[in-house]
């Protein structure tokens, strides 16, 4: 699942224009399909904190014949800080674990079966990434979804390494836990 700025991301899709907040939700669902979908509840809160911190502004309601909907756009300050976050280099993390990473060294550690669950991780990985790469061929399957199961799948990619690297080193692994 990918973690983003809720309120960078719906800075961004106010950039090509006023909108409301159940049109933004759509939108961020559409364009980030690997991501959590955003609640309603949060998409609102966000643009009541961005309205407060003067980089959105109401632009006036609209019914469309339904119920009133409240128009938001950005503002000039709206407008800088996306351009300045969108610039911003992501640093890499100093320290990368993750709850696989935790599970194989508690298993060595209480004298589980690494071996078992790292094999059955593989087998979800696997099974994982022969879906993303179905989403991706797809008929009609636009840039945004092909782009976030690229991404899903490298990093797919790069468990699996690590995962075989670990596999082939659980031998030494356990004997340096037992030696202790």
């Amino acid at each position: 699942m990918i973690r983003m700025s809720t309120r960078h991301i719906l800075l961004g899709l106010l950039a090509s224009g006023p909108s409301h907040g159940y049109d933004l939700k759509r939108r961020h669902d559409e364009r980030f399909p690997q991501a959590r979908p955003l609640a309603y509840g949060q998409v609102y809160t966000t643009l009541q904190r961005l309205v407060r911190d003067g980089l959105a502004e109401v632009e006036g309601t609209d019914s469309d014949g339904g119920p009133e909907r409240t128009m938001y756009r950005t503002t000039d300050e709206g407008t800088h800080e996306l351009s300045r976050w969108s610039g911003e280099i992501a640093p890499p993390a100093p320290f990368v674990a993750n709850e696989i990473f935790a599970k194989v060294v508690v298993a060595i550690l209480s004298g589980g079966d690494p071996a078992g669950y790292l094999n059955a991780q593989r087998a979800a990985h696997m099974e994982r990434m022969r879906e993303l790469t179905a989403v991706k061929a797809a008929k009609g399957a636009d840039l945004a979804t092909v782009l976030s199961a690229d991404y899903a799948l490298n990093h797919l990619d790069a468990d699996l390494r690590w995962m075989s690297t670990t596999a082939a080193r659980l031998t030494t692994l356990t004997a340096e836990v037992d030696a202790v």
